[in-house]
Order: C-alpha cells, then sequence, then structure tokens
C-alpha cells in the first residue's frame, strides 16, 4: 500500500518562509512526476508546481521565483521551499505523486495547512 505523508505546514508572518516535505512509503516501482497542489477556502484546487524524475520542473505564475521545488528520489521525497511568504498563500497544501506500484496510480497525501498573518 502506497502513502504519502507529508510535513511542515505552519503559521508565518508574510514574508517568512517554510518547507513542506512529503515522503513516500510502501512497494513503490517508480515514481513519475511528483507535485503539490494547494486549496484556499472557497476556491479549487490550484497546482503550484510539478517535478518529473529528471528534475525538470513547473510553477504556477504566482509562485514563481519564490517557490522551489526539488526530489531526493533515493528517499521517495519531494520538497516545496516557500520563500516571500503572502497571505495569498494561505492554503492546504497536498502533496501528489504518480507512482508504478505496480500499477501506475495517482496518490494524494493528506494536506498540511499553510498559514500566511501577521
Amino acid at each position: 500500500q502506497v502513502r504519502l505523508v507529508e510535513s511542515g505546514g505552519g503559521l508565518v508572518q508574510p514574508g517568512g518562509s517554510l518547507r513542506l516535505s512529503c515522503a513516500a512509503s510502501g512497494s513503490i516501482l517508480s515514481i513519475y512526476v511528483m507535485g503539490w497542489y494547494r486549496q484556499a477556502p472557497g476556491k479549487q484546487r490550484e497546482l503550484v508546481a510539478t517535478i518529473l524524475g529528471d528534475g525538470s520542473t513547473d510553477y504556477v505564475d504566482s509562485v514563481k521565483d519564490r517557490f522551489t521545488i526539488s526530489r531526493d528520489n533515493a528517499r521517495k521525497t519531494v520538497y516545496l521551499k516557500m520563500n516571500s511568504l503572502k497571505p495569498d498563500d494561505t492554503a492546504v497544501y497536498y502533496c501528489h505523486a504518480r507512482i508504478a506500484a505496480p500499477s501506475i496510480s495517482d496518490y494524494w497525501g493528506q494536506g498540511t495547512q499553510v498559514t500566511v498573518s501577521s
């Protein structure tokens, strides 16, 4: 059984930083794309950033130059370093991964709250 477990959320002041982590576990053959989504109250879930196995990345425009996604393939872990946080970044952040275990499926973490407020 595959699990994604997130950590690192919390309360931070505007302009501050946080780092989210998401570790995959279980009978995993391969991990393809990994990424982070977020959902603010009353809004749809939106894609924040993705990273492929070769390290190529993509970001939503609103977080470019502030957030950095990275992954450690040996640890089956994806990270999201968030700098210059704004109140608009407040949301529940969800980790996503497309994993072969052995069939290919999409998996989600339980979500971690990020609140940016003074």
